[in-house]
């Protein structure tokens, strides 16, 4: 006897209003198409895979009890939310993720009614929440904010602050914890299931209210005793006694891939009049797909991959990543120096520092999702005469902005920032730009600005940065592979403030500050094709400016372009400040600057993003033509 198939049921959901028609007994069924779409899409675009995988059956089990989008869904990060989004509309596009005019891979406002927050920057979810559920509260409205927060994002600062707030303003407000790494919960079980499903209904919170009205009565010292008592029986039975120090109601911990236990507990909550709760569910990143859950990082992002063997096509590589020179520099320069220490916040692999801590275990020091704390904690760490590398995503300094200007700048520290990410990155979009580090930095006092031309000059500012001991350095570098050059033998430091001129012309000045560097050369060939010679000039430092090249360039050519991968307000400004200052600009010359434009720029291929942006080498060229008018870009179109 052949078994009935089963009916698809994912064809017959387009929003959570259809999800909510089916009946519970198919929702695992559902959920397991639903993980099989996501699988299948991710192998197409790539993505961010294994946190996705983790939250499935919590991702139908909240459409499912909570009456979204007029409830609020928040997904803190976003690298979770691809169920979400094939949940809401949006499965008929899931394989543009992350591709030029498709899905971006975060949740994004402009993007669907479903997604009430944009995100892509950790642990902001519940200060949204808060947000939404007091304005909520404020306009007398009755629906539910729910905040999604993984474990990881829970060891930044900012949840803590909001969850004090939210403690204390007592609104409704709903926090799943996604613990799905950090081990802090008990086993998993029938026992614990039930207990997080009684404490979440009214009985329990209709007696704990109770004897909490009769305590009041009691002389003080019995209230006292009688809260603490309460507050250890519930924490021996179910842990939580942080989260409810900080004023939340905890329930928990809940097996988040259990449909059978997570439907009574959300709805228990989403029925009781309570202020904010945490619901801790224990879930396994990567669930349902083995490579996955075997793999190290859990396919936490992957390329393109084949789907019943996991294995990903990768592109080879031509040349080592930024990343990797920066990495095996800096652990050349560590076996020389023991004062040498690197600090990230929680991208050992991102910035390269897993090969740091491999070769120096001691003298690496991961400090989780705290960009601020990092920063400070490298300050501290120069007070005692070390030499501490904060190695941060240029998107994620951002963060930091604060105790860099504060804890850094002001008191001279010399704390040294590798900056990785630097200028465009593709895929992850605007939210992962680097885009404004050049700018927040270079008008700071003190401070030294670098920027890598190439893969060979970042080895020798890594040597620049370990030498420089008068006060903070920066240098920065994009993602991805270096320009195939050939690395010298060892980093020797830079003159601080000296850039170098490497071809001379007579027309017409670029001035490169980074890695547009290569587009400022082939620019400069189609120039001196077209009758326009060309100086190419490597700026090395934005800050302190090359003040005598500048002025040379400014007084020999007739047109001089600064190019950057940065916002305005960066280097082309700090030059024509300079200009200004020295009287340079009253003597007829053509200056333009080249940055990325006012706007945020959407995912897309990076080199398609600088076409985009007018930093790729027809960009300079129509930048200097316009300089000189239209008879210039006559003859050149005629030749």
């Amino acid at each position: 006897m052949t078994s009935k198939p089963h009916t698809p049921l994912l064809d017959q959901v387009q929003l959570p209003s259809d999800l909510r028609r089916l009946e519970e007994a198919d929702l695992a069924q559902f959920a397991d198409e639903l993980r099989a779409e996501t699988i299948d899409a991710v192998s197409t675009t790539g993505g961010h895979l294994g946190a996705g995988l983790g939250v499935v059956e919590l991702t139908v089990a909240l459409h499912y009890v909570f009456n979204t989008p007029d409830d609020r869904l928040i997904w803190d990060v976003g690298h979770q939310c691809y169920p979400h989004k094939i949940l809401t509309g949006r499965r008929d596009r899931i394989r543009t993720l992350r591709q030029a005019n498709g899905l971006s891979g975060f949740t994004k406002r402009a993007e669907s009614r479903y997604d009430p927050f944009g995100a892509a920057h950790s642990s902001t979810s519940i200060s949204a929440g808060l947000g939404m559920a007091v304005g909520r509260d404020l306009a007398g409205g009755t629906n539910n904010v729910i905040a999604v927060i993984g474990d990881g994002a829970m060891s930044a600062g900012m949840a803590y602050e909001a969850m004090n707030n939210a403690g204390s303003l007592r609104s409704r407000l709903i926090v799943i914890l996604n613990d799905n790494d950090m081990s802090i919960a008990p086993p998993v079980g029938a026992m614990s299931a039930y207990l997080a499903k009684l404490v979440s209904g009214p009985t329990y919170q209709s007696l704990r209210g109770a004897a909490k009205s009769l305590a009041k009565n009691l002389p003080r010292p019995l209230q006292e005793k009688a809260a603490r008592a309460e507050e250890y029986a519930r924490g021996f039975w179910t842990g939580g006694t942080l989260f409810e120090e900080l004023g939340f109601y905890y329930v928990g911990p809940v097996d988040g891939h259990n449909l059978d236990h997570l439907l009574p507990i959300l709805k228990n909550v989403r029925d009781t009049d309570h202020g904010p709760v945490l619901i801790h569910a224990v879930t396994q990143k990567g669930k349902g797909y083995p490579p996955a859950e075997g793999a190290k990082d859990k396919y936490h992002g992957v390329a393109k991959f084949n789907v019943v063997t996991g294995k990903q096509s990768k592109p080879k590589a031509n040349a080592p990543s930024y990343t990797r020179v920066f990495a095996n520099a800096l652990i050349e320069e560590a076996a020389k120096d023991d004062k040498i220490v690197a600090v990230t916040a929680a991208m050992p692999d991102g910035t390269g520092l897993d090969l740091f801590g491999q070769a120096f275990p001691e003298r690496t020091f991961d400090v989780g999702i705290a960009e601020q704390h990092a920063v400070t904690f490298a300050a501290g760490l120069a007070t005692e005469g070390f030499k501490p590398f904060a190695a941060l995503y240029s998107t994620f300094l951002q963060r930091a902005f604060d105790q860099v200007v504060h804890d850094v700048a002001i008191q001279g520290l010399p704390v040294r920032f590798p900056i990785d990410r630097a200028g465009l990155v593709g895929a992850d979009g605007p939210t992962h730009a680097g885009a404004f580090d050049t700018t927040f930095l270079a008008c700071l006092p003190g401070f030294v600005v670098m920027a890598a031309a190439d893969e060979a000059e970042l080895r020798h500012m890594v040597a620049t940065a370990v030498a420089y001991d008068d006060g903070p350095i920066s240098f920065r570098y994009p993602r991805g592979e270096g320009v195939g050059l050939e690395l010298p033998d060892k980093g020797v430091p830079l003159e601080i403030g000296k850039g170098l001129v490497r071809q001379e012309g007579t027309k017409v000045a670029l001035l490169s500050f980074g890695s547009r560097m290569a587009e400022c050369l082939k620019a400069a060939e189609e120039l001196d094709a077209a009758g326009l010679s060309t100086t190419v000039a490597d700026a090395r430092f934005a800050k302190p400016l090359d003040d005598d090249l500048i002025l040379r360039l400014a007084g020999e050519h007739e047109v001089l372009v600064t190019v950057e991968e940065g916002a305005v307000g960066g280097f082309g400004s700090q030059v024509l400040t300079m200009l200004s200052t020295r009287g340079a600009l009253d003597r007829g010359l053509k200056i333009r600057t080249l940055h990325l434009p006012d706007r945020f720029i959407d995912q897309d291929k990076p080199d398609a993003m600088y076409r985009q942006a007018g930093l790729d080498c027809d960009g300079i060229m129509k930048t200097v033509f316009e300089a000189f008018g239209s008879n210039a870009v006559t003859t050149y179109r005629s030749a």
